[in-house]
């Protein structure tokens, strides 16, 4: 199937090239290199991560059908298969060639891939690039260092130590640095940085339980701060969870609107912000990106999640956005369709927003192409300096 045929308009030939063009996809995990169960695939293309109630599949969801439409005929078979053919056609071709034709027909140039706390069954950075015929990065998720420190350091000033030192070690290696605040506390955090005596109590409450989930708000506000250190040394921006995402999470304490304070707090260091997936708080996202300067935004997981709904998410969000602020992020994880699907909606998505301005004589046929380059690669190679 090519790319040019999943297009839901007609639409000039510079905006139609525009869109059709290698993304860098700054927002995605790896994906898994196993064999899957049925069980195990439904629990990956749905964000509940648990079975579907009894006597109903994850198939019957936005998503799950648009895996049977559109993965389908990557995998040689005809649109909207039946789960069970689409299941057992993913096994005979066994997941390395699953994952390398999903990958190489999102039609990624780069992968920015997080490194969170993921075990040996998915892809790495250089795997994901390998498989998908395209450049791959890190972007360092900064709890798992905090984890990683925890378990090792002796003292809490070895700690406060280790972790500055972790960060630093990481970003040399990465082109972002990511935080999972939001799962861990919510978005109404306090901006201030902690005082060090604060932070020494709080590493000995901490170092006496190494293993457990970080969830201390003034060690969780010491790792933001140490990591915003290290970003504004190294010129990396820092991404945020936000919105729609994880069953953990209490929804209303994941609006981006939530963490200004912050965000005005680091407009003079000058450490640009990502807010990633931020649905359905993407128009207060939109509205942060366009009064700070260093503010970015995606929408990331909602486009697949939505599928055929996805067109209304990206026209709300650009009512407001600047455009030069918008990246694309699939957030695809644990199964490459989640990658591909990520690829195809955005370019559904936007290119039904574009044709509506073009209709309506809003933008030229070169403002819309323009608009499509920033969003699909260029506005991530200046932030990530790719």
């Amino acid at each position: 199937m090519r790319a040019r045929d999943t297009l839901p308009v007609e639409l000039p030939g510079p905006v139609r090239e525009a869109l059709l063009a290698p993304l860098v996809d700054h927002h995605c995990r790896g994906v898994r290199r196993d064999d899957l169960t049925r069980a195990r695939f439904e629990r990956l293309i749905t964000e509940a991560g648990t079975p579907a109630p009894p006597g109903t599949t994850h198939f019957d969801t936005p998503a799950g059908a648009a895996v049977r439409r559109w993965c389908a005929p990557v995998l040689d078979l005809d649109p909207h298969a039946p789960p069970a053919v689409y299941l057992a056609r993913r096994t005979e071709l066994g997941p390395a060639e699953v994952n390398r034709r999903l990958l190489r027909a999102a039609g990624i140039v780069a992968f920015l891939v997080d490194t969170g706390p993921d075990g040996p069954e998915l892809l790495s950075a250089a795997e994901m690039g390998r498989l998908g015929d395209a450049a791959a990065d890190e972007i360092i998720r900064i709890e798992q260092i905090e984890q990683d420190v925890a378990e090792k350091a002796s003292s809490p000033v070895s700690y406060i130590s280790a972790l500055g030192q972790g960060l630093a070690d990481g970003a040399a290696r990465a082109v972002g640095l990511k935080s999972a605040i939001a799962y861990r506390h919510g978005l109404d955090f306090d901006p201030a940085r902690p005082g060090r005596g604060s932070v020494i109590a709080a590493a000995g409450r901490r170092l006496a339980r190494p293993g457990a989930r970080l969830t201390d708000p003034v060690l969780l506000r010491h790792l933001l701060w140490a990591a915003v250190d290290v970003a504004r040394e190294r010129g990396l921006p820092l991404q945020f969870h936000t919105g729609y995402g994880d069953p953990g999470l209490d929804l209303h304490r994941a609006d981006p609107a939530l963490m200004t304070g912050f965000v005005r707090a680091l407009q003079p260091i000058g450490v640009p912000v990502v807010l990633l997936h931020c649905y359905p708080f993407h128009r207060q996202a939109a509205y942060l990106a366009n009064v700070f300067p260093h503010v970015y935004v995606d929408i990331g997981l909602v486009l697949t999640r939505t599928a055929a709904g996805s067109a209304a998410v990206m026209g709300e969000l650009l009512e407001l956005v600047p455009f030069h602020k918008q990246l694309f992020g699939s957030d695809g994880h644990g199964v490459a369709e989640t990658c591909h699907l990520g690829a195809l909606y955005y370019r559904r998505s936007l290119a039904r927003a574009l044709a509506v301005r073009l209709a309506d004589d809003e933008w030229s046929v070169p403002d819309a192409a323009r608009v499509a380059h920033l969003i699909g690669s260029g506005n991530a190679r200046r932030l990530y300096r790719l």
